[in-house]
């Protein structure tokens, strides 16, 4: 691929990649790119002027895009991007503010996650900012054997209902029949505790404190209890102050486009105690990869 990649200082994680024309590259280089983010985690393409159509194409261009299955989330003209803002259009409220204030994946929660999120921030905060980070391939080899031994060949239940969002059409319904919709729209799902990324080969702890609630044997017995806190404390989800070792902040500027691995990588907003404003824009992408060996299978 000819570009230029520019290791980031004093990081963890990512390499950013200098002036790259994502629409005009031929397939080659965008395969090489995705590469990129399976090596290297985080992607930063530096310099981008993509309009919100644009910014799609560049999603259909690296695969399946996947729209987010609530309408409260999505740009008015182009519903397959997910928008996070605090700022209002003409009065109305474009979009969801205050998103992602807790470790997670995205779609976890769901039969079919998708491989590739795409970030492209719209209005940008002057002061601090950022995307926190945790690379759960890394934290999975640095776990205690104990622990590895008691998660071997376990399943994690997700669900969103700890996090759901209330909806505008939601004021004034009981509290029950929400709960009842959350339930039958996205049930608890479970997916494998650790699996083999599909392109690194290197397991994968796949736990989010945000929708994993709990682990279960083969035979779908509940394991120990504390044991997912366990993990959530060994991995850096349950520390308030971000100060673990396998925290990444990662920071962006005007004219960033963020492209993470979601299969490996949790993630948090960075929320500050008095928000400035804030516009980000949001497409997923499915891979040619199985998000998993074996996913959908009995």
């Amino acid at each position: 691929m000819h570009v230029i990649t520019i290791p980031q200082e004093k990081s963890l994680m990512g390499v950013a990649v200098d002036d790259m024309d994502v629409l005009g590259a031929p397939d080659a280089d965008l395969a090489s790119l995705k590469q990129l983010v399976y090596t290297h985690k985080i992607v930063v393409l530096k310099n981008q002027k993509l309009d919100p159509a644009e910014f799609v194409a560049l999603g259909r261009r690296l695969g399946e895009v996947e729209t987010y299955y609530q309408p409260m989330y999505h740009h008015p003209e182009h519903r397959e991007i997910f928008v996070s803002s605090n700022v209002k259009k003409e009065g109305e409220q474009v979009g969801v503010p205050q998103t992602g204030k807790f470790w997670h994946h995205d779609y976890s929660f769901m039969p079919r996650p998708f491989g590739l999120t795409l970030i492209y921030p719209q209005v940008i905060p002057r002061g601090e900012r950022g995307t926190l980070f945790i690379d759960l391939e890394a934290a999975y080899e640095q776990l205690p054997e104990k622990l590895k031994n008691e998660i071997e060949g376990t399943r994690v239940l997700n669900s969103v209902r700890r996090y759901f969002k209330i909806r505008p059409t939601d004021v004034y319904r009981p509290i029950s029949e929400i709960i009842a919709e959350i339930e039958e729209t996205t049930p608890a799902i479970a997916h494998p505790t650790v699996f083999p990324h599909p392109v690194t080969g290197r397991p994968v702890l796949y736990i989010s404190e945000a929708v994993s609630f709990q682990l279960v044997d083969g035979e779908g017995k509940a394991l120990r209890d504390g044991l997912l806190e366990d993990l959530f404390t060994a991995v850096g989800q349950s520390d308030t102050t971000f100060t673990h070792p396998a925290i990444h902040l990662q920071r962006f500027d005007e004219g960033d486009l963020l492209i993470w691995d979601n299969r490996s990588l949790v993630h948090r907003a960075l929320h500050t105690v008095n928000p400035e404003p804030t516009v980000s824009f949001r497409v997923t992408v499915h891979d040619e990869y199985e998000f998993y060996p074996g996913i959908g299978q009995p």
